[in-house]
Formats: C-alpha cells, structure tokens, sequence
C-alpha cells in the first residue's frame, strides 16, 4: 500500500525532483503514517488492559456499596488503605517495567537510526553496499506499525479456520453426553492412520479456564495435543464442556457432577474398548481429574492418571498465591469477580479472571510492556507473522469465557489453603476428604508433567504430590502452553511419543503406549497360565 502511495506521489509532482527530495517526501508520509499506525495499535493494548479494570471497579462498587454499610468505618478504612496501597505497588511495578520496555527498544532503534542518519550523510551505506540509510529506516519502522495495526490484527483474525478442533464440522464424532458435558472422539489427522480399537482408551479432561481449543492447537500443522495420541492409533476422547452463556446446569456445576459426569463417561469407554480407562488432566483439568479419582467415583473405571502443567497445591505459587496473599484479605474474595446471568445463576466473570492472571504478572502485562514485545516480536520477523503466534493470540483473545462458581471455588481454595502434612486436599467431594495416598493404595500410575519456564504454574506447585506419594515426572522446556503447543509437534526435540533429555524422561503419548503394551503382557501371560 505504501509502495503503491509514493508512486502516485512521484507521478502527479508536476515539476522535476531529485531522489533525495522525493525521499524527503516519502519520509514525511512515512511518519506521519507511523504516528496514524501506533496510536491504533497501542489504543487496543490498552483498551485491553483498561475495559476488565474498569468491570472490576464496577464489582467493587456493586459489593462495598452493601459492605461499607455494614462494616465498622475503621474497618472499611483501613481496608481501603490497604487497597490503595497495594494498587500503588502494582502502578509502580507496571510503570517502571513500561519505562525499561520502552528503554530497550528505543535504545536499540534509536542506535539503529543514528547509524543510519550518519550513514547517510557520509554516504557510506552507498559505498559500503550494505545496510540501511535513514529513508529505509523510517519506511521500515511504518511497514511495522502498519504491521502491528493491521495485518497482525487480521492474520489473527483469520487464523480461526486452522485453529482447535471445531466439532461442528462433524470431523470428530460425539460419542456421548450429559446435561454439562460432550464426549468427543478424536480423529487423527491422516485417514491412513487407524485407530486400534481394541487398545487402552484416555479421556482428556481441559481445563475450564483455558477452554479446550487450545489442546487441539493447529492440527494441520501436527501441532496439537489431543491428536498427538489418536496419530499414534490411541483411541483418545475428550470432554468438552457445553456454553455456560446458554445451559444452566453448566452454570450450577459442582466437582460431584464433574466426577459423576466423568464416571459415565468412563463408563461408555471401558464397555466400548474393554480396558480401564487413562484419564489425563491439562492445567485445572488435571486438578479436577486428581479429585475425581480420590473421591472413589472412578474406581474399577480408570487405572492410570496423567496431568500436565497441572495445580496441585497453589499456596506454592511465586506468581498466582502470592498475588492473591499480598491482596486486602476483605478483597480475597470471589464475591468481588463474580456476575448474576439472566437465569438468575451465579458464575465468576471470565474476562475478570484473565485479567488477574496479567495483574498477577504485571511486569511484563502492562499495555506498553506487551504492546512492545509485539512490536519487537514483528520486526524480528521480517514482516512475516508465524501461525502459531497468530493461534496463541487468538487463543488469548478468544477464549475466555465465564466460569461455574463451585469449580471455581475449589481452584481458589487450592490457592488459599494448602494440603495437610497427611496428604489431605484442602477440598471435598460428595462430603468425602480426598488424600493423594489413595492413588498409591490403588497402584494408579501417574505421570506428572511440568514446564521448566512454567510461569503460571510453577515446578513446585505441579510436583507438590511428590511430599505424600511417588509418581513419575517429565520435565519439558519453555512454559505452561508448550506442551500443547511446541512439544506436540512429533518432530519437535521433546515430542510426546518419545523419551527425551538426559533422564529419559516419558511424553504422555509415550507413557500411554508403554502402559497398552503392559496391559496386553499381563493378559497373555494370564492366557498362558
């Protein structure tokens, strides 16, 4: 489009100029168009940040308004000093991370253009025949802008054909169902691949806040999760939860029906497959999965356990737990994020809790501090946008969505109060205390998979079970999305059928495989005898 502008500028100037005056020219539109493109760009990063914070101080408001009554005024006081306090602490974390961000990038660019200025002027970028002079620089730094303002936006946009596993195309047939959940069967990505019907079932369950598209990431770039077990021929399905906007029993939801509904589902795949089942958590997922299997529902059902990048004790958090310890204990409250549907239903508010998760990480989620690492991210690229930085953006942008009040709930107590010197989690279901011992009196296996550079759910908050049991461990590189996202492509240095690193360590589809083949030893051996 640019290109296209200077030539019309060159051919309507009715009188003769010389390169470096039409230069002149398209440097002025140039950055007069930078200044256009920036503030578009930057005007969303902020509105992003600002619109939850604006819905959480509506929340406030709505509560403290019956509260501020009902409270003492020292209490009320003090509290609101306290609030004050640390929203001071958090404006001055975010301000000078917005300064560095901006100190890093200017510096670099700001280097970059006076070598090209004096270039210029010298000359030497003609001579030299190489680098850019300070015309090239300032279309170079507009293409970006132009870039971040609108074919970033776009190519986001138009990367959802590609991105999750879209289950209205009928390409993964439904296999079950209940008033909350779906059953989905995955098929794998090359028709040639059969899956063996009579092999070890897994059911993936997803985690509630980061919704289930995110385990089928990009499938025809064999980058997904869920296919990276049906490509191995495993029969794999997974539960996906109905719209919570339009099914009240999703919004009413419990950890009962969660496990009862997973016991059904269970249920339908051992009589289908005739072998128990491997349930295999992701994130919160995997939380639900370790309840579920503690409160006995699963029992003769499932008989191997994976979780990945999965909360297992909070209150370990460097991030999230401590964020929500250093809050006002008035203000650690769900009452402060949570929303009336029109059925009259209860749920906490989605966007609201994603922007805690960037307050939580508010030096590097500040609008300037993401609006800059985008902006270095494109012009690393040489103006070409990756799909999976495309998909992990549309994922962000898109998959939010309002969460049931009792799942809720039992995450915000694994944050709030940690599991007991026996082992006992600090949540019940159907009135029974779940205590990780009674995996290991049940001989399930469990593998537990974490991110290294997991900033979300750290090391010792995925590996907390180790205090109180052993189970085996995988230790992937990068962070809380990568298994799903760099590890499932099956060439990857960590992919998930394979061992890999020093310590051999197993991939989920790996751990999968291993335990098919034990079962089918044990039943030959059981044949022979």
């Amino acid at each position: 489009m640019s290109g296209r502008c200077f030539n019309y500028i060159e051919d309507s100037l009715s009188v003769p100029v010389s390169e470096v005056q039409l230069n002149l020219i398209k440097a002025v539109y140039n950055q007069i168009a930078y200044v256009q493109h920036c503030w578009v760009s930057a005007s969303k990063y902020f509105s992003d940040f600002s619109i939850p914070a604006l819905l959480a101080a509506l929340y406030i408001g709505r509560i403290e308004s019956v509260r501020f009554i009902d409270s003492p005024p020292f209490e009320s006081g003090r509290a609101y000093l306290d609030l004050w306090r640390f929203s001071w602490e958090l404006f001055t974390e975010g301000f000078m991370s917005s300064l560095q961000a901006m100190n890093q990038y200017g510096g670099r660019e700001i280097e970059s253009g006076l070598v090209a200025l004096l270039d210029t002027l010298t000359g030497m970028d003609a001579e030299l025949g190489k680098g850019e002079d300070i015309f090239a620089f300032i279309e170079r730094h507009a293409q970006t802008m132009d870039l971040m303002a609108y074919g970033y936006p776009q190519a986001i946009h138009d990367i959802e054909p590609e991105y999750g596993f879209h289950f209205e195309s009928g390409q993964h047939s439904k296999v079950a169902e209940t008033d909350r959940f779906l059953l989905y069967r995955i098929t794998p990505t090359e028709p040639a691949i059969k899956i063996n019907d009579s092999g070890k079932p897994l059911l993936i369950l997803p985690p509630y806040v980061l919704g289930a598209n995110i385990l089928g990431f990009l499938p025809k770039e064999n980058r997904s999760y869920a296919h990276c077990f049906a490509n191995q021929g495993i029969p794999t399905y997974i539960r996906i939860m109905k719209n919570i906007a339009t099914t009240p029993a999703v919004q009413v939801l419990t950890g009962e029906d969660d496990a009862s509904d997973t016991r059904h589902f269970c249920e339908q795949l051992k009589l289908r497959h005739g072998k128990p089942v491997t349930v295999n958590g992701y994130c919160q997922g995997g939380y639900s999965a370790v309840c579920d299997l503690l409160s006995g529902e699963l029992d003769e059902l499932v008989d191997a356990l994976i979780t990945c990048v999965s909360p297992m004790d909070g209150t370990r958090s460097q991030g999230l737990a401590h964020f929500l310890h250093s809050l006002p204990p008035r203000f650690n409250d769900l009452t402060y994020g949570t929303k009336t549907l029109p059925s009259g239903n209860q749920v906490a508010d989605g966007d609201l809790m994603g922007w805690v998760y960037k307050l939580k990480s508010i030096a590097a989620e500040t609008p300037i501090a993401a609006f800059m690492r985008d902006l270095t991210m494109l012009g690393r690229s040489g103006y070409k946008i990756s799909k999976t930085a495309a998909a992990l953006n549309y994922w962000l942008q898109n998959e939010r969505s309002d969460l049931p009040l009792s799942i809720t709930q039992m995450s915000f107590a694994s944050y709030n109060l940690p599991i007991t010197k026996d082992g006992t989690l600090p949540v019940t279901l159907f009135g029974r205390k779940l205590n990780f011992k009674r995996l290991q009196e049940k001989k399930i296996p469990w593998l537990i998979c974490y991110g290294q550079g997991d900033d979300l759910v750290e090391k010792e908050t995925a590996l907390a079970p180790l205090d109180y049991i052993d189970a085996e461990v995988s230790a992937f590189p990068k962070g809380h999305v990568a298994i799903a996202t760099s590890w499932s492509l099956p060439s990857s240095s960590c992919a998930l059928h394979t061992q890999f690193g020093e310590q051999n360590y197993r991939g989920p589809v790996r751990f999968q495989l291993d335990l098919d083949r034990q079962l089918d030893a044990s039943a030959g051996l059981r044949l022979i005898k």
